[in-house]
């Protein structure tokens, strides 16, 4: 293992690389935004046979804090992934996206890079409009009560009160991680999330979007994606499955995979299951790589 420090547009970024194997290396795109790298850490079993690069993103985790709000958007991200590729000389890799980390790969997908091998879409967020309107839906099935207060707050500009915070946890448990238990490794001060980011860019909360990716939307150009694309959910995901796997038909090829006892993070739910789904998908990539029949695709 090895980490360190690259300098990208507003500070330096965290970054840790696991394993030294010969296949193509991925690199990881967590949530948030303002997320951190750490929920991801199964995916380290990948680093039995390539590299698996994690990364936390400016303004989270390990990496730099600036106060500069204007940095907060996603070409500046975007930015951020080219830097990192080229500073840790990733001319070959593999991306997997989770959640906002899907929004950041798709929009990185189409400024055409080279040398991207495939795509993994976890628990993707691809159009806000949409996801909009799949909370709503998910919502409904909140107690009323739960809704009631969810509403209040909203109408009256209270979503930073602990009245909604608790009723956020009623969503959180249904649709976002159902273990019973907070795992160990969220508690580290390392996994600690940047709500600044978070509320700028996204909202108060997952369901409640406010900040400047309100009208994000890139469905009608996911077509123009060339590249091999795996789409995953969870049975109870945020991330509706009706709606991945529609997404998912927009990409000529793509794979699409729901883990059936996950919501919204199912490499902490599934954790076996998840990396031996991200490991097949790779593998089949790699393979068909190597017969020439993705050539048209490179």
């Amino acid at each position: 293992m090895k980490e360190g420090y690259v300098q990208v547009a507003g500070g330096k970024i965290y970054y840790k690389q696991v394993g030294e194997g010969k296949k193509t290396p991925i690199i990881l795109l967590h949530g948030g935004p303002g997320g951190t790298h750490m929920p991801m850490l199964s995916l380290e079993a990948l680093a039995d046979e390539r590299p698996v690069i994690f990364y936390d993103q400016l303004g989270s985790g390990r990496s730099d804090r600036p106060t500069d709000m204007s940095l907060w958007h996603v070409d500046r991200f975007v930015e951020e992934l080219g830097q990192i590729r080229k500073a840790l000389g990733l001319d070959l890799v593999h991306i997997l996206g989770h959640s906002w980390g899907t929004m950041l790969a798709a929009s990185y997908l189409l400024t055409k890079p080279e040398g991207v091998e495939s795509i993994i879409f976890s628990s993707p967020c691809l159009s806000a409009p949409q996801w909009a309107k799949d909370q709503d839906e998910h919502r409904k099935e909140l107690p009323q009560e739960i809704q009631d207060v969810l509403a209040s707050c909203e109408k009256e500009g209270r979503t930073d009160s602990e009245e909604y915070k608790e009723a956020m946890k009623v969503f959180y448990k249904r649709f976002v991680n159902r273990l019973d238990k907070k795992p160990e490794i969220l508690n580290s001060e390392y996994a600690k999330g940047n709500d600044v980011v978070y509320e700028t860019m996204w909202g108060p909360s997952e369901f409640y979007t406010t900040g400047n990716l309100k009208t994000f939307d890139v469905t009608d150009r996911l077509h123009e994606i060339k590249i091999p694309a795996l789409f995953t959910c969870g049975k109870y995901d945020e991330a509706a499955p009706q709606t991945v796997e529609a997404h998912s038909q927009q990409i000529q090829g793509s794979k699409f995979h729901i883990f059936e006892k996950s919501a919204h993070q199912g490499f902490l739910e599934e954790p076996e299951e998840y990396v031996r789904v991200i490991r097949e998908f790779l593998t089949k990539v790699e393979r068909d790589r190597g017969t020439g029949s993705l050539s048209q695709n490179r």
